[in-house]
């Protein structure tokens, strides 16, 4: 019998199994906490902190921080809002994030958390950086004015040797996430096709393929992000 244990979101008592990290016990308790870095089945890193939460007085992020019993969390507080949609804002005014002109119009997770949070104007200034677009692998699109370095692409796109096919290139603020050159000329259909469906937003698109899904059925285009997990 698994070992659960009962804990509080937001006054609400739920239950999970002990050491469940708390973006998936949520989830499990029909509470949505919104997240872009974490994946199923990847080891969380807690990279872009959308999924901040606070417990006993301090911020700690979900995706890293496994449940316990009796403890207490709270999600869904005005200064916890904030504190995401602030985020939120920081990742569109850090890039060039041209929604209506993109293909993850409609799939993106960033524009659907924009629209969660009620984006209108971001508080913080544009930055409209200079960055690249690379089309130099056959089979997909790597453009780094919509890339926000989650790191999904590095930890879940790999070869059979466990090789990622993406990694980290410089630092501080001109930090990007790249494609191997010659990984990238035998990267398979199947694998191209993943890249571009684990990305949360429009930084890898496969080539030859754009809009195979009409915009207005498209997954958020009608249902907001996280109404699959609210009750």
């Amino acid at each position: 019998m698994a070992n659960l244990i009962k804990f509080k979101i937001d006054g609400v008592e739920c239950m999970a199994e002990a050491g469940t990290y708390i973006v998936e016990a949520a989830r499990q308790n029909g509470i949505f906490i919104p997240t872009l870095c974490n994946m199923a089945g990847l080891i969380p890193k807690g990279a872009c902190r959308v999924c901040t939460v606070r417990i006993n007085g301090r911020f700690m992020t979900s995706c890293t921080t496994p449940v316990t019993d009796g403890m207490e969390i709270e999600s869904n507080s005005p200064e916890i809002l904030d504190l995401r949609k602030s985020i939120v804002e920081l990742l569109f005014v850090s890039g060039n994030h041209f929604c209506p002109a993109c293909e993850k119009s409609g799939n993106c997770e960033l524009q659907a958390l924009g629209y969660l949070f009620q984006m209108m104007v971001p508080r913080f200034p544009y930055e409209f950086p200079k960055k690249e677009v690379d089309a130099s692998s056959p089979k997909i699109i790597k453009d780094q004015n919509r890339c926000i370095l989650c790191k999904r692409c590095i930890k879940s796109i790999k070869d059979e040797q466990g090789r990622s096919f993406f990694a980290f290139r410089n630092r501080g603020n001109h930090l990007e996430v790249v494609l191997d050159k010659e990984m990238g000329m035998k990267m398979t259909d199947e694998l191209a096709e993943k890249a571009m469906r684990n990305c949360p937003v429009g930084s890898i698109l496969v080539k030859e393929k754009g809009f195979a899904m009409p915009i207005g059925s498209r997954k958020f285009d009608k249902k907001p992000i996280g109404s699959e997990v609210q009750v």
